[in-house]
C-alpha cells in the first residue's frame, strides 16, 4: 500500500523555508518542525533509533533482514523550502486522472499551468497531479523525496520477505541554501554509499552535477554631493550596474543549457560610495568554472577604466564539485541505481546530468558516493510548481529494488 501521497499532502503544509542570511544551523528552526514528524512516523514504522540532533538532521536506520554482509546504504532528501518563493501556508491540492487539461490555480487564477509550458506534463495523462493554490511554491523540492523515502521505509518495514542490507535514512536542512550538508555526521550515519532522491522526471538518475563557485565583488566608488558632483562622483551602484549588463548572453542561465556554463548574479546592495553584488558561477569542469571568474573579473577591469578613482575586489570561492568525479570511482553505486529504475519499468534508463547540484555532490567528496534518482518534483521554486503521485511512488518502489540489488549482489 503507497503512503506517499498521504505523507506528501502533510510535509508540504509544514513551512520549512530556509535562510541564506541566517548564520544559524539549521538557518531557521522552523525546519526542525518537520524533522519532528518524521521522527515520530519513522518510529510508528519501528525504527527505534529515529532521531532529531540539534542541527535538524534526522537519521533512523532499516535494520537488515539477511545473513549476508551487505554495504551499508543510504537514503537522502532535504527539508527545506527555496526562499526564492513563499512556502508559508502551502494549500496542496490534487487534480485527479490529469488529462492534459490547463490547470488554474484558484488563489491566483494567472498562475495557470499549461502543458505548453511544462515538456513532462505530457507524460502524466492519467496520473494524479498535486499542486499549490497559487500564492506559494509547493515544496516538492524536496518534500517529495521525502514522502518517497518514508513510502519505501514503510515498505520495507512491512514486508520482511523484501530481503536487504542495513538502510540508513537522512533527512537534511538548509540545502537550498547551500548548507545541507555542513553539520551532518558521516561517521554517525555509517553508510558506505548513498543516493539523494531530489530529481525531476520519472525514470532519471544523475551521475553528475554542475561545479560551483559563489562571487562576491565589492565597489568602492567616490562620494560627492550631488549638487556639486560634476566630475567628482562615481556612483558604485552604476558601476555595479554596468558590469552586470556586460555579462553576454551566451554565459547567462535564461540562455544555457546542456552542459553549457554559466555567471549569474544573485542580489545587488549598496548604495552611492559602496554597492556590493553577489554571483553564482556554474560549469560542469573546473578549468570551466575559472575561465567564467576571469571573465567576470576581465569585465570589472574593463568597467572600472571609466572610473579611475574607483576600485573593485572580487573575491571567488567554492561551494561543491561535480560528484562525477568520485562516482566514476564507484560504478557500481551507478549501475544498481540504473537497474532498480528498469525494475521499475523504465527500460531505456541510462545516467545523465543535472544542472544543479544536491547534497549528493559534497556528500560524494565527504567520502558517500552519491548520486541523484528521480522524486516525481517539477517546476521548482516557484507558484508553477507540482508534482506527480505516480511518480513519487515509483521513486520508492526504486529505492526498495535498489536494496534487493545490493543484496542479491552481495
Amino acid at each position: 500500500m503507497n503512503t506517499a501521497l498521504e505523507r506528501f499532502l502533510k510535509y508540504v503544509q509544514i513551512d520549512t523555508q530556509s535562510d541564506p542570511n541566517s548564520p544559524t544551523q539549521p538557518s531557521t528552526e522552523k525546519q526542525k518542525d518537520l524533522g519532528r514528524v518524521l521522527v515520530q512516523e519513522l518510529i510508528e514504522m519501528g525504527i527505534t533509533d529515529a532521531e532529531l540532533d540539534e542541527f535538524g538532521y534526522v537519521y533512523a536506520t532499516i535494520p537488515a533482514n539477511t545473513d549476508k554482509k551487505v554495504p551499508v546504504i543510504c537514503y537522502c532528501s532535504h527539508m527545506d523550502t527555496a526562499p526564492d518563493c513563499s512556502g508559508k501556508d502551502v494549500k496542496p491540492i490534487v487534480h485527479r486522472n490529469y488529462q492534459g487539461q490547463d490547470i488554474v490555480l484558484p488563489d491566483d487564477p494567472s498562475i495557470v499551468i499549461k502543458m505548453s509550458g511544462h515538456p513532462d506534463l505530457p507524460a502524466q495523462i492519467g496520473n494524479d497531479i498535486v499542486t499549490a493554490s497559487g500564492t506559494t511554491l509547493l515544496g516538492a523540492d524536496n518534500k517529495s523525496g521525502v514522502a518517497a523515502i518514508m513510502d519505501a521505509a514503510h515498505t520495507l518495514m512491512t514486508n520482511p520477505g523484501i530481503k536487504h542490507g542495513k538502510i540508513r535514512i537522512l533527512f537534511t536542512p538548509d540545502e537550498e541554501i547551500g548548507r545541507g550538508v555542513d553539520k551532518v555526521n558521516i561517521k554517525k550515519l555509517g553508510a558506505k554509499y548513498g543516493y539523494t532522491i531530489d530529481g525531476e522526471t520519472a525514470g532519471t538518475i544523475e551521475n553528475e552535477t554542475f561545479s560551483a563557485d559563489g562571487a562576491i565583488l565589492t565597489i568602492n566608488g567616490v562620494s560627492a554631493h550631488p549638487g556639486y558632483a560634476k566630475g567628482t562622483m562615481e556612483h558604485s551602484i552604476k558601476i555595479a550596474a554596468k558590469i552586470v549588463s556586460k555579462l553576454p548572453n551566451k554565459f547567462s542561465p535564461e540562455h544555457t543549457e546542456g552542459r553549457q556554463g554559466f555567471i549569474h548574479p544573485t542580489s545587488i546592495e549598496g548604495g552611492l560610495e559602496k554597492a556590493t553584488v553577489k554571483f553564482i558561477i556554474r560549469d560542469f569542469t573546473d578549468g570551466g568554472l575559472k575561465k567564467l571568474a576571469k571573465l567576470l573579473q576581465t569585465i570589472t577591469d574593463g568597467v572600472l577604466k571609466d572610473y579611475p578613482n574607483s576600485t573593485a575586489d572580487l573575491k571567488v570561492f567554492e561551494q561543491y564539485r561535480n560528484m562525477g568525479k568520485v562516482l566514476k570511482r564507484h560504478p557500481q553505486v551507478v549501475q544498481y541505481a540504473v537497474e532498480a529504475i528498469q525494475r521499475a519499468g523504465y527500460k531505456d534508463t541510462q545516467a545523465g546530468s543535472i544542472r544543479g547540484g544536491t547534497d549528493g555532490s559534497r556528500l560524494s567528496f565527504m567520502g558517500l558516493p552519491c548520486p541523484n534518482i528521480f522524486a516525481g518534483e517539477h517546476a521548482f521554486h516557484s507558484k508553477y510548481e507540482w508534482a506527480s503521485v505516480q511518480e513519487m511512488e515509483k521513486a520508492a518502489e526504486t529505492m526498495v529494488h535498489l536494496a534487493q540489488i545490493w543484496e542479491e549482489r552481495s
